[in-house]
């Protein structure tokens, strides 16, 4: 049996597979953070189509970082009913499903927010981005705390597992960060310091979510700017992931840029973040989840099979093909997403979809 179908054990988390689902802002709750019935039946297409984990697009952890009107929240209380809903209906479709808390940071939209930009330094994104406000103690001691807080939310909801975002330039990703982490006192300077944040949200949502409940992190462990993170440092990061708590790490990279890649359309494109997960095999036991255009079975099989990672994680193809690692099981070998980067609404529009209308295997029309 080929490998992708092997079930493997993340904590407590039992999964049938090796198909992850990686986070995807899918757009589809309201605007208090509560998830539409769309998005729902989204994660049941994910689960019946063989996804052996889902993890939810990022919810925000507080109301200063909130990226966009549409996002999804864990930042209240109230929210806990409605997502129960969501997990309910994706076990009883023989799904498991995580939810990844974040907080945007300097890339959040001001009018989504109401206020001032949070970030470690007074450092914008880019030069027509607005300069955000540095974040003072006692801030950093509340977000800490609305990480933990949001992370009780998500077990009392039914989720199987909670991902910490702490990539992709959002506030994580920035206090990890030399290139947006300027500052000279605890909490900036060293590598050692500029983790502490992470240090301490990571032990926050332990004392919080207890021992026995599977926390995964999605890691930039590299940033593709001048004065960033290197793979090196990346690696170093990992080296420590496991003394802070956590279950397995999905390895990504780009701090505003070079998540993604366009036009992955032969197999050496592939899994473009696969040379840092080979130098962090060797640093880690925790399971590793590799994430970055993979697109053919036979790919995907190869990484596996040669323990540079654990499980594999898809974004755009499953927005295409949901039921993907089933067409794959029944020899589909490759997923039909071009890479064009076009997933996200257009106007008037719902949600995340696939706009290509080139061959598709399903056998449906448009």
């Amino acid at each position: 049996m080929s490998k992708l179908y092997e079930p493997i054990s993340v904590g407590s988390l039992e999964m049938g597979n090796r198909f992850v689902r990686s986070a995807t802002a899918e757009s589809l709750s309201d605007g208090e953070g509560r998830p539409l019935l769309e998005l729902s039946k989204t994660y049941c297409a994910l689960a019946e189509g063989g996804v052996g984990l889902i993890i939810t697009g990022h919810a925000y952890v507080a109301g200063s970082g909130r990226c966009r009107v549409g996002m999804s929240g864990m930042h209240d209380e109230s929210l806990i009913s409605p997502w129960q809903n969501v997990t309910a209906a994706v076990h009883e479709a023989g799904g498991k499903i995580a939810m990844q808390i974040n907080h945007g940071g300097r890339q959040c939209d001001p009018a989504a927010v109401g206020g001032p930009l949070l970030a470690p330094s007074p450092i914008s994104l880019n030069a027509d981005a607005p300069r955000p406000v540095e974040l003072n103690e006692r801030d950093i001691v509340g977000l800490i705390r609305a990480f933990a807080d949001a992370a009780g939310r998500v077990r009392e909801a039914g989720f199987d597992a909670v991902q910490i975002h702490g990539a992709h330039g959002y506030l994580i990703n920035t206090f990890n960060s030399p290139a947006s982490n300027w500052r000279r006192d605890a909490w900036g300077g060293s590598l050692s310091r500029r983790l502490r944040f992470l240090e301490e949200v990571a032990a926050a949502v332990r004392d919080v979510v207890g021992t026995d409940y599977p926390v995964l992190i999605k890691l930039g462990a590299v940033d593709f700017v001048r004065n960033g993170l290197t793979e090196n440092d990346g690696v170093e990061i990992i080296r420590h992931l496991a003394d802070m708590g956590f279950d397995a790490v999905e390895i990504s990279g780009g701090i505003g840029q070079g998540s993604t890649r366009a036009g992955i359309l032969r197999s050496d494109q592939e899994g473009y973040f696969l040379p840092i997960a080979r130098k962090a095999r060797y640093a880690t036991d925790l399971p590793i989840i590799l994430v970055g255009g993979l697109r053919s079975r036979e790919r995907m099989e190869q990484i596996l099979d040669e323990g540079s990672a654990d499980m594999v994680s898809l974004c755009r193809p499953l927005i295409r093909e949901p039921d993907l690692p089933n067409r794959m099981r029944d020899g589909q070998e490759r997923a039909t997403c071009i890479s064009c980067n076009q997933c996200r609404p257009r106007e008037g529009e719902l949600g995340i979809s696939c706009h290509y209308r080139g061959p598709d295997t399903s056998g449906e029309s448009d």
